[in-house]
């Protein structure tokens, strides 16, 4: 199935001027606190500028499998830090929709080359952003059918008002196919119970499809 990325580049700290800037000391004054800014002279700026990190990110983000099989639809919010030398490190998600996309926006954005570094009073600084990563499929109306998971090379076990069903007894509550808006998260499933109907030798993975409780 064709699907599209959207990357939102509107920052959540708000465009460019709020963003959390450290500036860099040189190792004489490392013991010191370094000082935090809200707002810097120059900001740092991807190669070709915001239209250029747009296609950038949109190039290179894979939707990952799980994600698109089960039909998720979220955005995961990333953050990251432009450092004094242009390097982009300490990416972390800061909020999840799972089923790998967090781990998708960090490995896209790690991927990143160097930008022009950011400057306050003609020294570099370190620049921290948030940015929302939109992981978006074709068609609103998309079900997440119950046969393509069973079918697929993954197990799942959901959770339904925190009890915990197989895929056939989840299907006998939310039927054949459901809305993947209801689903709340989707994660790494563990069997720490040591439950057997939830013992799935044969999936190279299991994951736990969280639904919402209302």
């Amino acid at each position: 199935m064709k699907y599209l990325y959207t990357l939102l580049l509107t920052l959540i700290a708000g465009a460019y001027v709020r963003a959390q800037v450290t500036v860099s000391h040189d190792t004489s004054s490392a013991k010191k606190d370094r000082p935090v800014f809200t707002t810097i002279e120059e900001i740092p700026e991807f190669p070709g500028g915001v239209q250029a990190f747009s296609g950038f990110i949109g190039k290179n983000l894979k939707y990952p499998e799980v994600a698109r099989l089960i039909g998720i639809n979220g955005r995961v919010v990333v953050s990251f830090v432009v450092d004094q030398y242009g390097k982009v490190n300490d990416v972390k998600p800061i909020s999840c929709v799972g089923a790998g996309c967090e781990a998708e926006a960090v490995r896209i954005l790690e991927m990143s080359p160097a930008w022009k570094p950011g400057s306050q009073d003609g020294k570099p600084v370190r620049v921290q952003y948030s940015v929302p990563i939109s992981f978006t499929l074709d068609g609103n109306d998309r079900k997440t059918n119950m046969r393509n998971l069973r079918n697929s090379g993954y197990g799942f076990v959901f959770s339904i008002k925190d009890t915990l069903y197989t895929i056939d007894e989840a299907e006998k509550i939310l039927g054949r196919s459901f809305d993947p808006h209801d689903i709340l998260t989707t994660e790494p499933f563990y069997n720490y119970d040591k439950l057997p109907k939830f013992n799935m030798p044969d999936k190279k993975e299991v994951y736990l499809i969280i639904m919402k409780s209302s």
